[in-house]
């Protein structure tokens, strides 16, 4: 059985930012608009993605991001409230979670798209890192 066995399809979370000019890619770079960052929607996107799944994962797994297909459609202004939603669409044998993803900012639909997550072992990523830190390579 996999770790990800347990996740339904159709499994969804949302998730709600206030955009500050902190969120905005002025703030990056002052001379383009104060509107709301790609990466941010993307952010937003996976972290609805992670809490869509989180209660259907193994005590001592979490998941993490694995691949991002996103359109941004539309500006944001600062000010302005986006939700992120994320719905699981497939569930791999290889414990990846596939999910479509949109973003709304009260108006219209900024986002959309596809994530994917990858359950892993929280004390297996663990040494992993760790390994890494400390300058010995990894191989998967």
């Amino acid at each position: 059985m996999t770790a990800t066995a347990n996740i339904p399809l159709g499994a969804a979370a949302t998730r709600t930012v206030q955009v500050t000019r902190e969120l905005t890619v002025a703030h990056f770079h002052p001379h383009m608009p104060e509107v709301y960052g790609t990466p941010m929607m993307i952010y937003l996107m996976e972290v609805a993605a992670t809490d869509a799944i989180a209660a259907y994962l193994p005590e001592g797994w979490v998941s993490v991001g694995l691949k991002v297909d996103i359109t941004h459609l539309a500006a944001t202004p600062a000010g302005f409230t986006v939700t992120a939603t994320a719905r699981v669409v497939a569930v791999g044998d290889d414990n990846t979670v596939t999910f479509a993803v949109e973003a709304h900012d009260g108006m219209e639909r900024i986002g959309t798209g596809t994530h994917v997550r990858a359950a892993v072992a929280t004390e297996r990523f663990a040494r992993r890192f760790q390994a890494k830190q400390a300058g010995v390579p990894t191989q998967r």
